[in-house]
């Protein structure tokens, strides 16, 4: 069971990726450079993870009920679920450019257990290539978060 859901889901985001850089290739640059830069890697990623599902090893040790390690990978996969739903609800809320300093700068600190100085330096920087990239040069507008559409001051 485990194989076969691997391929099914590696298969799925193949189909998506792929279709994602298709579409993109017929809009203009500037539009089709997140799609593209994001599809591509990730359509290969996703076929390698095919591949590896279909001529990998097969001896994959299966779950059991109450086994400490399954209980182990349910809360990290939980824990990490709970960090992208978070990412997404502050990206609509607040918007990217408020949005992904504030994650990075709560991940590292609250999940990595980073310090205080690097968290900041780290998202600084970030920050500083993430408006330096997409504003300055692509001069892509992100639009506000609904937060400050339902406050008035977008």
């Amino acid at each position: 069971m485990p194989r076969t859901a691997s391929l099914g889901l590696s298969l799925l985001i193949m189909l998506v990726a792929g279709y994602a850089v298709f579409a993109a290739s017929a809009w203009p640059w500037k539009a089709a450079l997140f799609p593209l830069a994001i599809g591509v890697p990730l359509f290969c990623l996703a076929a390698a993870e095919f591949l590896w599902s279909l001529l990998g090893p097969a001896h994959v040790k299966e779950a059991v009920e109450g086994d400490p390690e399954l209980e182990g990978a349910t809360r990290r996969m939980l824990v990490a679920a709970g960090w992208m739903v978070g990412f997404l609800a502050a990206i609509v809320l607040l918007g990217f450019p408020i949005a992904v300093p504030l994650f990075l700068l709560l991940y590292l600190k609250l999940q990595g257990g980073e310090g205080w100085v690097l968290s900041v330096v780290i998202t600084v920087v970030t920050s500083a290539i993430f408006y330096g990239l997409f504003d300055a040069m692509l001069h892509l507008p992100f639009p506000a978060g609904l937060l400050f559409s339902w406050l008035g001051l977008a």
